[in-house]
């Protein structure tokens, strides 16, 4: 291979992608997959995921995806995961803590029991199904090539943007402060610790603002680059925070938000 290939391949690498059947967790791992890894797919729906697996199979990609039933909400689950994932493979290179919840209400109407469930999804399973997956990574990780820990934030969790979703912005605000104690603590580990932040992409948890062409365009037209995001922008930086040319990054919280994340009041004078 050239240096170029050499940099950006995953060829022998194995990924697990959690809530990787739909949105941003199925455009990174079709991106695994097209770098050469093997990338394991977990949602609650198993079929779904069966399903995702074999459609971007069909692609013919130097990778191969196989999907499977997860659930990252609770303790039991994230050990059945764990456990799954263990059963199906002896090393972990990559693992992409993606599975969220969200719930949104008027701030006046928002209720107590969307606090414990979105951040139970979103902070705690993210935390505990790493603890767990620790060995696994640390078996495969080296001084030059660390195994990987990538975590979905979100621009809500960086901009105080709240929509009336109260729970799912602070959660991914604990997800990126989480993400830079756990890069400091696995460092010694030789496993690298990043978070992806995205802004506006089309998936299911956007299906409300995102599902068609016309909401789409105006919801890009607001964003400083003047889009929603792309399959391709995801696949992209996974490949990057994943592959040797992302050997040396750890603890950055990288935003994926066409400058949202930037963006000041316009026009203010």
């Amino acid at each position: 291979m050239g240096a170029l290939d050499d940099l950006f391949s995953l060829a022998g690498k194995t990924a697990l992608v959690t809530g990787g059947a739909t949105g941003i967790g199925r455009m990174a791992a079709t991106g695994l997959a097209g770098a050469g890894a093997r990338v394991l797919i977990a949602s609650r729906k198993a079929e779904m995921c069966e399903t995702t697996a074999r459609e971007i199979n069909e692609l013919g990609l130097p990778g191969s995806v196989e999907g499977f039933a997860g659930d990252v909400g609770t303790e039991e689950g994230c050990a059945a995961l764990a456990a799954e994932v263990a059963a199906r493979t002896g090393k972990l290179h990559i693992l992409m803590n993606n599975a969220g919840l969200t719930w949104g209400k008027p701030y006046g109407e928002f209720p107590f029991s969307a606090w414990e469930k979105v951040m139970r999804v979103n902070v705690s399973g993210l935390f505990h199904l790493t603890q767990l997956l620790t060995p696994l990574l640390e078996k495969t990780a080296t001084l030059e090539d660390p195994s990987r820990v990538i975590n979905v934030g979100s621009v809500m969790g960086t901009a105080p943007i709240g929509v009336g979703a109260y729970s799912y912005s602070a959660s991914k605000g604990a997800v990126h402060h989480l993400t830079k104690i756990l890069a400091t603590e696995l460092a010694e580990k030789r496993i690298t610790v990043n978070a992806i932040a995205p802004g506006p992409f089309q998936s299911n948890m956007t299906a409300f603002a995102t599902a068609d062409a016309e909401n789409r365009d105006r919801i890009g037209a607001k964003t400083p680059l003047g889009r929603i995001g792309m399959p391709d922008d995801i696949a992209g930086l996974m490949v990057f925070l994943s592959a040797k040319a992302g050997a040396y990054v750890t603890g950055a919280i990288i935003p994926v938000d066409g400058g949202i994340h930037v963006e000041t009041v316009k026009d203010l004078f």
